[in-house]
């Protein structure tokens, strides 16, 4: 997978991320994320343990929220894909995406948030911002029971994308995240840029 990232006052945005060493328009080289999540991984996330980690209490978080858009397409589906993500902190900006040659829409939605929160190492107070119904209730609501039932529905059919559920689950431990869904193609100035990025991103691979 590509990834591109274009990064505004890059220096001071890369600082807050602890992304540094990225300059304008590099193009790094990423392995698909259900390939970085092994069979251990997904039993270590079934259920919480009771000597897991604490949450950070809200003190330790900065009072500056960070918001990111995030939005993810698709040219036939399943076909060629691009997510596409942007990161607002204070006055900085950095835009993000990538591309896959086989995927769908689903996990393009899910990797555009997963690629940002990576990004991010700072206990910043999060606002995720998506058109994916998919995703929003996904992290929000049905994850809780995927977990208890061994990453299974309640009918007891395996979760698709569990690789990408799995990371995204990882990636939010720890962290204050308000999740946001925006209606898709409706005038959201950052939505729409999310999309864009997204869409350019196919006719790069």
């Amino acid at each position: 997978m590509k990834i591109k990232k274009d990064d505004h006052k890059s220096s001071n945005f890369a600082q807050i991320l602890g992304d540094k060493g990225i300059s304008n328009d590099m193009y790094i080289q990423a392995t698909e994320a259900a390939k970085s999540c092994s069979q251990q991984q997904l039993n270590r996330n079934n259920l919480p343990q009771e000597n897991s980690p604490k949450s950070q209490s809200k003190e330790q978080f900065s009072k500056h929220n960070i918001k990111i858009y995030t939005d993810g397409a698709c040219s036939g589906n399943p076909g060629k894909g691009g997510w596409g993500a942007i990161l607002l902190y204070k006055n900085h900006k950095k835009e993000i995406s990538g591309a896959q040659k086989e995927t769908t829409n689903n996990q393009m939605e899910l990797m555009a948030v997963i690629e940002s929160l990576k990004l991010i190492k700072k206990p910043l107070e999060i606002e995720i911002y998506t058109d994916s119904k998919y995703v929003l209730q996904g992290i929000t609501e049905w994850i809780h029971g995927w977990k208890k039932n061994s990453w299974r529905t309640a009918n007891k059919k395996p979760v698709k994308n569990v690789e990408l559920w799995v990371k995204l689950d990882e990636l939010t431990q720890n962290k204050k995240i308000s999740w946001n869904w925006v209606k898709g193609h409706n005038g959201d100035e950052l939505n729409e840029r999310a999309d864009f990025l997204a869409r350019t991103a196919i006719n790069d691979i």
